[in-house]
C-alpha cells in the first residue's frame, strides 16, 4: 500500500487554490490549505468592491477540490527542520511538502503621509475599509487615485463611471505596460468619463495630507479621499521563517519553483521569485503558477524530475468602469502589440476573464490536471543574460 503524502498549500488565492486542486490527482496525497479567511477573495474585482458593482468574494466551496481540508488561520512561521507549519492559534500542522502561495498585497508607502491618509486595496480588508467612507463622503467630494497602473486606472474609471470626481495621478506613464495606441484608447475613455489625468515625472506624489496630495513639480491637489495603488508588497513569512528571499521578500526558487533551501517547499503566484527573475503578477500567471507548483510536487511524489516552469503572457485586461475596457494583446514574450479590443468589447473580454478566473479553479476541482496554459520561449535567453552568458536588456514588460 502507498505511503500517504501530507501536502500543506499556505494561502487561498488565485495560486493556491489551484495548486491545492490540482494536487487531488493522486488518492495517496491529503490536502490542506490554510488561509486567514474563509472565502475566497476575487482580486481582479476589488475596485468593484470599492465601487459597490461587485462583492469580490467566493465561496470556497464552490471552487475547492472535494476532500480538501480548509483551515482558516493564518501561518505564523515555517519549520523546515521539523516539516511543519505555526499558526496564529499556536497549532501546528505537519506536512511532506509544501506549497508557499501567499500572495501579495500592498507595498509600505515611502511617502509621507500616505500610509495615514491614501487608502490601499490590494487586500479585502483594505477595500471593505475605503468603501463606507465614500458612501459618507458628498457626491462632490474629490477624490485622488494615486497610480496608474490597472489598479489605478479600473479604480478611477470605476468610480467616476459611479459619479465620483476623480483625478488620476499617473507619477509617470499611463499604463506603462500598455502599447501608445491601447494607451490613447485607455486616455480617450477616461476622459469620457471625466477624470482628470495627471501624467508624467512631474506628477510623482511627494506628500499626502488629511485633504490634499502634492506633487514633484510643486502643485498641490485638493483630495477629500486618496486611493493609494502603487507598488505591491509580499508577506515576510519567508524570510521570517529564515528562507532564501529576493530583495521584495519573495521565495527564491529554482525554475521548477522549488525552493533554493529545500526541496519540499515549492513556491506559487505573487510571491514566487524563480531564479530572482519573478513573473509579472497576475491572477492569470498565480493560475498557472499554481498549477506548475502542483506538477514538481507530483513529481517528485512520483520520483520524477520535474519540468522548469514554461509561461507566456499572452495579454492585459484593463477595465473601464462597466462599459468599456481596453484588451491589449502581446507576443509570446509579453511585450505589448498594436492589437488591441476597446470598447464594449473590451469590457466583454475584461468580464470574461475576471470569470474564468475562477472558473479555471472549479474547473480543476473537478477535472485535477485539465488546466493547460501557452507556453513562452523568451525566458531562457532572459536567464541566460542574467546569467551572463548572453547580451540582452531585459525591461519590465518582458519579465
Amino acid at each position: 500500500m502507498a505511503e500517504n503524502t501530507d501536502v500543506v498549500v499556505i494561502g487561498g488565492g488565485y495560486a493556491g487554490v489551484m495548486a491545492a486542486n490540482r494536487m487531488t490527482q493522486r488518492d495517496d496525497v491529503t490536502v490542506t490549505l490554510i488561509n486567514p479567511r474563509p472565502n475566497f477573495v476575487a482580486r481582479l474585482r476589488l475596485h468593484q468592491r470599492v465601487a459597490g458593482t461587485h462583492d469580490a468574494v467566493v465561496n470556497y466551496q464552490d471552487i475547492l477540490g472535494k476532500g480538501i481540508r480548509l483551515v482558516v488561520d493564518t501561518v505564523t512561521r515555517i519549520n523546515p527542520s521539523e516539516r511543519s507549519v505555526t499558526l496564529a492559534t499556536g497549532d501546528t500542522v505537519g506536512y511532506g511538502y509544501l506549497v508557499y502561495a501567499v500572495g501579495s498585497g500592498s507595498a509600505d508607502p515611502r511617502v509621507p503621509g500616505a500610509a495615514e491618509f491614501g487608502y490601499p486595496i490590494a487586500t479585502l480588508e483594505e477595500a471593505q475599509r475605503l468603501r463606507p467612507v465614500l458612501e459618507a463622503a458628498s457626491g462632490s467630494a474629490a477624490v485622488t487615485v494615486v497610480g496608474a497602473g490597472p489598479s489605478g486606472i479600473e479604480t478611477a474609471a470605476e468610480l467616476a463611471e459611479r459619479g465620483r470626481r476623480v483625478t488620476l495621478v499617473c507619477g509617470g506613464l499611463l499604463g506603462p505596460y500598455l502599447h501608445p495606441r491601447g494607451r490613447r484608447a485607455v486616455a480617450k475613455r477616461l476622459a469620457r468619463l471625466g477624470v482628470t489625468v495627471l501624467d508624467g515625472p512631474d506628477t510623482k506624489v511627494t506628500a499626502v495630507t488629511r485633504d490634499a496630495v502634492r506633487l514633484r513639480d510643486g502643485r498641490e491637489l485638493r483630495s477629500e479621499i486618496t486611493v493609494w495603488t502603487v507598488g505591491f508588497g509580499v508577506p515576510d513569512l519567508a524570510v521570517r521563517s529564515g528562507l532564501s528571499t529576493d530583495a521584495l521578500g519573495r521565495l527564491l526558487t529554482d525554475e521548477t519553483l522549488t525552493s533554493v533551501d529545500d526541496e519540499r517547499i515549492v513556491a506559487a503566484g505573487d510571491s514566487a521569485a524563480p531564479s530572482d527573475l519573478p513573473f509579472r503578477m497576475s491572477a492569470y500567471g498565480a493560475g498557472c503558477l499554481g498549477a506548475h507548483a502542483a506538477d514538481t510536487v507530483l513529481n517528485r511524489i512520483a520520483d520524477e524530475r520535474p519540468a522548469p516552469i514554461n509561461l507566456s503572457f499572452p495579454a492585459m485586461c484593463v477595465g473601464l468602469g462597466r462599459g468599456a475596457g481596453v484588451f491589449q494583446l502581446a507576443n509570446k514574450d509579453d511585450i505589448a502589440i498594436r492589437l488591441y479590443i476597446g470598447g464594449r468589447p473590451g469590457a466583454k473580454l475584461k468580464e470574461v476573464s475576471c470569470n474564468f478566473s475562477v472558473k479555471h479553479l472549479a474547473v480543476e476541482a473537478r477535472k485535477p490536471g485539465s488546466h493547460h496554459w501557452p507556453k513562452g520561449d523568451k525566458r531562457q535567453q532572459l536567464l541566460r543574460a542574467k546569467r551572463g552568458a548572453a547580451p540582452a536588456t531585459l525591461t519590465r514588460s518582458e519579465v
